[in-house]
């Protein structure tokens, strides 16, 4: 048994998130675990861009209120003790809502090969950020 340390909080990249996004990793790949997992909160209105996992992905909720959303236009309100299982492939994004803070873990695998499991894409519109906070 080894207690970790805690790793140093950072501001997520402005390339693939919209807003201000903070991120606390909690553990990195170490073979043979291909465990990644980070604590993330967002700021009102913030949010990833559209992204996929090779092997999927769960979130769980910590604080705040968000959303979840996917290509084919499901929406999901989430709430602390909330957990959300996006499949391997799944295009998504999740972050904030508009009025609320959103604090989540993030947890995913990372490949066999050991590289990072993310397909980033392009970021969620505003338009279509707007739509998902009236429903």
């Amino acid at each position: 048994m080894e207690r970790m340390a805690t790793a140093p909080t950072g501001k997520a990249p402005a390339a693939v998130f919209t807003g201000d996004v903070y991120m606390t990793p909690i553990t990195v790949p170490t073979p043979p675990s291909r465990l990644f997992a980070s604590l993330v909160r967002f700021t009102p209105g913030a949010r990833t861009h559209w992204h996929s996992h090779a092997v999927g992905q769960t979130l769980y909720v910590t604080e705040g209120v968000g959303i979840v959303g996917t290509r084919d236009g499901g929406l999901i309100r989430i709430h602390p003790g909330d957990t959300v299982w996006s499949p391997a492939g799944e295009e998504h994004w999740h972050g904030a809502t508009a009025t609320n803070l959103l604090c989540h873990l993030a947890m995913l695998e990372w490949k066999e090969d050991g590289s990072d499991p993310t397909t980033w894409l392009e970021a969620v519109s505003e338009d279509d950020y707007r739509a998902a906070n009236q429903q």
